[in-house]
């Protein structure tokens, strides 16, 4: 049995869709992205420089994930300090801001269980080196029920799969993908009429006008807000995306740190969709989760001291004083990562605040 689940692992993709496309017809654009990503995560190593597609925050600097573990032990302080308490990390990467989150909540005093949600076993061996100890889960449902919940999300929700509908001139309809004459992936509308899934205000649109949802970050979002609600604790969502909801397409592919075409190499690449953080804070609300606010990447580690921390390390360690600054100006600076990065906080309605998310 695992000699054929290896085999089918080996397979090109793309000749499974067009085979599934040449016998059912169209596919969903949400099930072509989650079975591609599904597939770029178990075989790729997508985190790093020369040998990965993309670079994420905790990559280009440990300050990053430092300040997280500081405004999470601050947030755990001002609560109560009350134990057990549990970290949770959802796509925890190579384990980096893992391990920089752990040290500086550990120099408060806030030593919790270690959650990893990751379901690459090749990620697990990785996460493991960086946060030994640390438990790893499929999923949240196997995470502790007692004791606060310290959820961290990095480039997390971009990459779950993605439900877009069309206005045509028939009415409404979900984006599919086909194959055209020369096997090549394109976008085609569906044929069942999806007017009812799009709110009134918008039902009347123009043609070719595209609404773009994800309701596997809807689930999840649903499922945190819940934990919060429930077993107390706060929570971080850290992803580029937009904090109003808007019309349009954004799903894109990266390959070698490179842009690429979304149907040039199905599980080769990752792709990935802004997250639409105004619907999220509409589902954690629903849930009697408090919503400390959304903030730019910018802003929020500007808040919390980032151009101070970075002084102070290259006080230390002048030699490392350039790579600060440029680490500090990735993060933070409006043309590169700090304004197109949301910050998005949650908590208990009994926890403090949030440092970060009120200027002063």
């Amino acid at each position: 049995m695992n000699d054929l689940r290896d085999e089918d692992a080996k397979r090109d993709l793309g000749d499974t869709f067009r085979r599934l496309i040449a016998a059912t017809g169209p596919i969903s654009l949400a099930h072509y992205m989650g079975e591609s990503n599904q597939r770029y995560y178990a075989d790729k190593r997508p985190i790093g420089g020369q040998g990965g597609d993309f670079i994420t925050a905790p990559e280009v600097s440990q300050m990053f994930g430092e300040l997280i573990g500081l405004w999470l032990a601050d947030m755990w302080i001002r609560a109560g300090r009350t134990e057990p308490v549990h970290y949770v990390e959802l796509g925890p990467g190579k384990g980096t801001l893992a391990a920089d989150a752990q040290r500086a909540m550990k120099r408060y005093g806030l030593t919790p269980k270690m959650h990893l949600v990751e379901t690459s076993r090749r990620m697990r061996d990785a996460q493991l080196a960086a946060v030994p100890g640390a438990i790893h889960h499929h999923d949240l449902s196997r995470i502790p029920t007692k004791g606060p919940v310290l959820i961290v999300a990095n480039e997390f929700l971009d990459a779950l799969p993605v439900r877009q509908l069309v206005m045509t001139d028939e009415g409404w309809r979900e984006v599919m993908v086909s194959v055209d004459a020369a096997g090549n992936f394109i976008e085609v509308p569906g044929r069942q009429p999806m007017d009812s899934a799009v709110a009134e205000a918008r039902r009347h649109a123009a043609p070719g006008t595209v609404i773009e949802t994800s309701p596997a970050c809807a689930t999840i979002m649903f499922e945190v807000a819940g934990r919060l609600a429930e077993q107390q604790g706060a929570a971080l969502f850290i992803d580029y995306g937009h904090s109003d909801s808007s019309n349009g397409s954004s799903l894109q592919a990266v390959r070698e740190h490179q842009r690429a075409g979304v149907f040039d190499a199905p599980g080769e690449a990752d792709l990935s969709a802004h997250v639409d953080f105004a619907q999220m804070e509409q589902i954690a609300r629903s849930r009697g989760c408090r919503v400390l606010g959304t903030a730019t990447q910018g802003e929020w580690l500007n808040r919390l001291g980032i151009t101070q921390r970075a002084a102070a390390l290259a006080e230390f360690a002048p030699q490392h004083r350039e790579a600060l600054m440029r680490a500090t100006e990735r993060l933070t600076a409006p043309d590169q990562m700090g304004e197109l990065f949301k910050v998005m906080g949650l908590a208990h309605p009994d926890w403090g605040e949030g440092v970060g998310f009120n200027p002063g």
